[in-house]
């Protein structure tokens, strides 16, 4: 019997029915619908990797490493995988011993049976306490160090790597062809200065974890403020630096590589936090969220941006823990607003931006897809298809839901026959699409 045979009838009581793929093994054989995704495996080593991970790692690992490979549209592939088992309840299945076992027959009959596969050189290598300042300086490094070049690639200008705010090109809405990712993220920003009362004379902003100084930069250059932004990875330091330098910014912007649990004896009239509280860990979000009230002057308005994940699982998945953010951890906005609340700051505004992220992301696979040959230069192949995995999955999670993001806007109390709570501007902020 041929390898895709084999593999149809061991699989056929997991997937309760037809697989959900036409499959292709190695030795050239195909099995599963014609109209299907098409699936190839490049050789015994896929099932292997994924017979010792079995669902979405193992999957993941063959497919990085180019044992197991998509013939077409990776995301339209996912889309229906994700259908089938939506339609077929196989969530959370778990294979009987029975069926385990007999995939571990077929396995030695196919001749993928061996010892753990050694994983991927993608894959990260992090050591230590959990979310210790040492391994969190290693996790942040394994993602946010890989280049500078590499994200200035892909990213808009400004390097803003968090969800975007479309304020224009909504589906249904008039198309400006002139409006992009790169307005999108400046709009973005525009909305994070109002939202947190920018544009007063003299006021101070802390930015934590400024990324490659996206807000950081805007906040000074457009709304006069003297900010600190604070990061643990050294090329975004080295990056922001040489920006500052560039648009003579040096009185107005300091960069500290800094921990955010090392920030004492400081306020500032400001805070603000893009999409860097999902890698401080459920044990250390009390620590942060604290953090940042300690830091806020009284009266100050404290902005997180952050995802939001519902679920069993309350990290970024197998694959993105694994491959792109360890020790990653989500929570359903609720509870992060719970934190902030308890951390002492007024909750006064959760604003969901979700299907903005599905437009950002699409914008940035569009520009990755255009540029995949000098990723491949630049990072490798394996490197490459990792991320191409990350932005497809990741814009699929935010597109059906099983992922959010949203800001969360508060103020620290001031006295209590004080209001500090004047009127946001919008003089320069679009009308949200959402």
């Amino acid at each position: 019997m041929t390898v895709a045979a084999e593999l149809e009838r061991a699989l056929r009581p997991i997937v309760r029915g037809e697989l959900p793929v036409r499959l292709t093994g190695w030795d050239g054989s195909t099995a599963g619908p014609l109209d299907a995704p098409h699936v190839v495996l490049r050789g015994p080593e896929a099932l292997r990797a994924m017979l010792w991970s079995p669902g979405e790692l193992g999957a993941s690992q063959a497919y990085v490493t180019g044992a197991l490979d998509v013939d077409g549209d990776l995301d339209a592939a996912l889309r229906h995988v994700w259908n089938v088992v939506a339609e077929r309840d196989l969530t959370g299945i778990r294979p009987s011993l029975a069926t385990y076992a007999r995939l571990l027959r077929v396995a030695v009959k196919l001749g993928s049976f061996g010892a753990r596969p050694a994983p991927p050189a993608t894959q990260a290598h992090v050591k230590g306490r959990l979310h210790s300042a040492l391994r969190d300086r290693a996790a942040i490094s394994h993602h946010y160090d890989l280049s500078n070049d590499f994200y200035a690639l892909i990213l808009d200008p400004a390097m803003a790597y968090s969800c975007a705010y479309f304020t224009r090109n909504a589906p249904g809405a008039p198309q400006d062809p002139a409006y992009g990712i790169a307005e999108a993220q400046l709009d973005k920003l525009d909305l994070v200065c109002n939202k947190i009362g920018l544009g007063r004379p003299g006021m101070t902003m802390l930015d934590v974890g400024c990324g490659w100084g996206s807000l950081s930069l805007h906040a000074a250059q457009h709304y006069d403020a003297k900010v600190v932004g604070i990061t643990i990875s050294r090329e975004q330091k080295a990056f922001i630096d040489k920006r500052i330098a560039e648009r003579g910014l040096g009185d107005r912007v300091e960069i500290r590589l800094q921990d955010y649990r090392e920030i004492t004896g400081e306020q500032f009239d400001a805070v603000a936090s893009l999409e860097m509280g999902e890698h401080v860990g459920e044990k250390n979000y009390a620590v942060y969220a604290k953090v940042l009230y300690d830091n806020a002057a009284p009266g100050a308005r404290v902005l997180v941006q952050q995802m939001s994940r519902s679920g069993p699982h309350p990290g970024g998945g197998p694959f993105i823990e694994s491959f792109i953010a360890p020790d990653m951890t989500m929570r359903p906005v609720g509870e992060t607003v719970g934190y902030i609340e308890r951390a002492g700051l007024e909750v006064r505004d959760v604003h969901a931006l979700r299907e903005h992220y599905v437009w950002t992301v699409e914008e940035w696979l569009k520009t990755f897809e255009s540029h995949f040959d000098e990723v491949v230069d630049m990072v490798g192949v394996e490197m490459a298809r990792v991320w191409r995995l990350y932005l497809v999955g990741g814009g699929l999670s935010f597109r059906q839901g099983r992922m959010g993001v949203d800001q969360i806007l508060s103020v620290k109390p001031a006295a209590d026959d004080e209001l500090s709570w004047p009127a946001v501007r919008r003089d320069n902020i679009g009308v949200g699409a959402v």
